[in-house]
């Protein structure tokens, strides 16, 4: 997926973990019409048409939701079309209601950021998403994504629905894969040996083992914002996966620190949150 975007020409800057096609895709947390918390698991089974946008309220946004909606109708059993930007769930509401979208499921980011920080599609400059499609087979695997490389544009959708006429009739296969989420670990847990650390620190070469029981790793930003930025990415992220590291913010720099305190030292769950985070930084 692109890094960049352009609104009437602009650059715009895209960030979050950068997904590829092909990969188990992360689950994320927004917001129902009602309030309520939306995962993806809700619709597990299901092949999900996950499609983002700036603003209910413009233009070309208005008839991207309108676009989905009709189109759901021809759509295979099994499929399920998910609508997601920054509106407030109260705008939301209002447009669906007046414009009788019952096929579409639209849902509010604006409390986490956590789709366009999970998904690749949060707009740094603006905090909105970027205008995408993105195919979600119900392995939970990414099959298709197309992200608008110009934000005032609709979306290409017969290729869209090529996508998902591929994820339909070849399906991939259930898989999990390793290292893509922290898993509980409330006591009983053993720290890794020095055997065990070196092996996994190939996954993580940028980051330092420090007296054998943490990873460190300091990353550089141009100004306090974008440091700031990072921490608040990075915030999001470890509440959700429910690991937490040391985050250590001064100007242009985040100094981060990775331990297990349940197995006193590191875990698989600190490699697997370091690579999360160097997703994070695109790396």
């Amino acid at each position: 997926m692109p890094k960049s975007i352009t609104f009437k020409g602009s650059p715009l800057t895209v960030v979050g973990r950068m997904l590829k096609v092909g990969e188990r895709v992360p689950e994320f947390t927004v917001v129902s019409q009602d309030l309520k918390e939306v995962h993806l698991a809700d619709s597990k089974g299901m092949t999900r048409v996950l499609t983002s946008f700036p603003s209910i309220d413009t233009p070309v946004c208005d008839l991207q939701v309108k676009e989905f909606n009709k189109r759901a109708a021809a759509l295979a059993k099994g499929v399920t079309v998910i609508g997601v930007s920054m509106d407030l769930p109260f705008a939301q509401k209002r447009f669906c209601e007046l414009n009788d979208i019952e096929r579409v499921t639209v849902v509010s980011d604006y409390r986490y950021a956590s789709f366009g920080i999970n998904y690749g599609l949060l707009i740094k400059e603006l905090r909105l998403l970027a205008r995408a499609v993105l195919i979600v087979d119900k392995n939970d695997v990414l099959r298709y994504a197309q992200i608008v490389p110009e934000l005032t544009e609709n979306p290409d959708y017969e290729q869209a629905l090529k996508g998902l006429d591929e994820a339909l009739k070849k399906p991939s296969k259930a898989s999990e894969e390793p290292f893509s989420h922290c898993v509980p670990c409330e006591g009983g847990v053993k720290p890794m040996v020095e055997r065990e650390l070196l092996a996994m620190s190939a996954r993580c070469p940028q980051w330092e083992i420090v007296e054998g029981r943490k990873l460190v790793r300091e990353f550089k930003f141009p100004d306090f914002q974008d440091a700031k930025r990072f921490v608040d990415y990075i915030s999001v992220i470890a509440e959700e996966q429910g690991h937490h590291p040391a985050l250590l913010l001064t100007w242009g720099k985040v100094k981060i620190t990775l331990t297990t305190h349940a197995a006193g030292g590191i875990t698989t769950n600190d490699f697997v949150l370091a690579r999360i985070i160097d997703g994070l930084s695109g790396e």
